[in-house]
């Protein structure tokens, strides 16, 4: 039976890369595919074989802006708080991000009324970290994909999300949960009532998102936190979710005839727009004895590379990453899954959000090292990239393990679960 599924993902690359993976999964099977994304991703996803009924989240620009722009503008405009510790972070970026995307689902919730109406779906899915109203009160499966971070979805055994605070160490947790409810009651409650006024059901207490019909979250077996907070059986783990869509890659000349380790080098879509933070790292990969594949970002023709180095505004992160032998990350959860996915140990430099606790729990694992992301020394991250490039027993290690994450087709399954749904 053919169904029409209709995608709802945060307007940011690693959310509409996880849904357009598993969306042309869905399409290929002969499923009416459509994207309400946000409107700056106007033909990009149509060029993949989607439909596209797109929403603003604000009012329209006169310019046309770039894929995911909004964020990339806030990213930019509050970078100097990420110094700071999670804790203050809490009032100075979480809380802001919050409130921008409260006024996107507010801004948003007639045009995805219009939206439903248009497209009749039989299954909504929504990989993001708000509720819209519209999606919960259309009469259909409602699909919570958490593609950002599994600590979204809290349980006393886990450390506090946002935090980035040790698994092992519970002794600031309670500290960090007081503040975080100090600094985002108000708006949450303000939130909550207005969600209910749209006929969706209450929220559950300090969170911005309900629980689905179905519930995906995306997350390695190896990493997972299942044992120290065991989820209701609507919740399914996809051990990762990496699209097929981005083709082949092979190593630019020079690069490719040089001798040393293959090394990937991205701070995500985001995290790149940082260009003194991106320089500060290349200026130190610049003087080992490695390779490097930089994904430059937006503002890459500020950055400048090295001999050792090649890089582009755009890298096909899914066919590079094979390739390499390790991953330089900002921890964002498409990155570090897609990079356990492949089996390959990561250095992690977090800036806001889920990067944290994804970056904090690499370390704790072993699977990685985390670095202070403004605060490292050189000998800090060339002694990890040596460390790591060295640990022969680690890379096989991750090597096995990425084998078998591969054999468990998190995309498939999720189509799989997603059709179950629609039926």
């Amino acid at each position: 039976m053919s169904l029409t599924i209709l995608f709802m993902p945060e307007s940011a690359y690693g959310p509409t890369n996880n849904c357009i993976g598993i969306g042309d999964i869905l399409r290929k099977r002969g499923h009416r595919v459509v994207f309400a994304a946000e409107a700056s991703w106007k033909g990009k996803l149509e060029a993949l074989g989607f439909e596209e009924d797109l929403v603003h989240l604000a009012p329209p620009s006169d310019e046309e802006q770039d894929a995911g722009q909004f964020w990339k503008d806030f990213i930019r405009d509050t970078a100097p708080e990420y110094r700071k510790s999670t804790l203050e972070q809490l009032e100075t970026v979480t809380k802001p991000i919050w409130d921008a995307l409260i006024d996107g689902a507010r801004y948003s919730e007639p045009q995805l009324k219009e939206i439903i109406g248009r497209v009749r779906p039989d299954v909504i899915v929504e990989d993001n970290v708000i509720t819209f109203p519209a999606l919960l009160t259309a009469g259909k499966p409602f699909v919570r994909i958490v593609s950002c971070n599994p600590l979204e979805v809290r349980g006393e055994g886990v450390a506090p999300v946002f935090s980035g605070l040790p698994a092992g160490d519970r002794s600031q947790w309670a500290a960090f949960e007081a503040e975080y409810d100090r600094t985002h009651r108000e708006i949450w409650a303000a939130f909550n009532e207005w969600v209910v006024a749209q006929g969706a059901p209450p929220l559950p207490d300090l969170d911005f998102i309900h629980e689905g019909d179905l519930n995906l979250y995306v997350f390695p077996e190896i990493a997972d936190y299942a044992g120290d907070r065991p989820l209701g059986p609507s919740w399914h783990r996809l051990d990762s979710s990496v699209r097929e869509t981005e083709g082949t890659f092979e190593i630019p000349e020079p690069l490719a005839s040089r001798e040393g380790a293959l090394v990937y080098f991205s701070l995500g879509s985001l995290g790149s727009a940082d260009v003194s933070l991106m320089q500060r790292v290349i200026d130190v990969l610049a003087t080992t004895p490695y390779r490097f594949i930089v994904s430059k970002g937006p503002l890459h023709e500020e950055i400048k590379l090295a001999e050792n180095m090649w890089g582009a505004e755009f890298v096909p992160q899914t066919a590079v990453l094979p390739q390499v032998e390790l991953v330089i990350t900002h921890g964002g959860n498409n990155t570090v899954t897609e990079a356990l996915h492949f089996g390959k140990p990561m250095i992690l430099l977090p800036l806001f959000w889920d990067q944290y606790d994804n970056a904090q729990r690499m370390h704790e694992l072993g699977y990685g090292v985390r670095l202070s992301t403004y605060a490292f020394t050189d000998e800090e991250l060339t002694g990890a990239l040596d460390r790591l490039l060295g640990d022969t027993a680690l890379r096989e290690r991750l090597a096995a393990a990425g084998a078998e994450i591969r054999g468990r087709d998190g995309l498939r399954r999720a189509a799989d679960l997603i059709e179950r749904a629609g039926a």
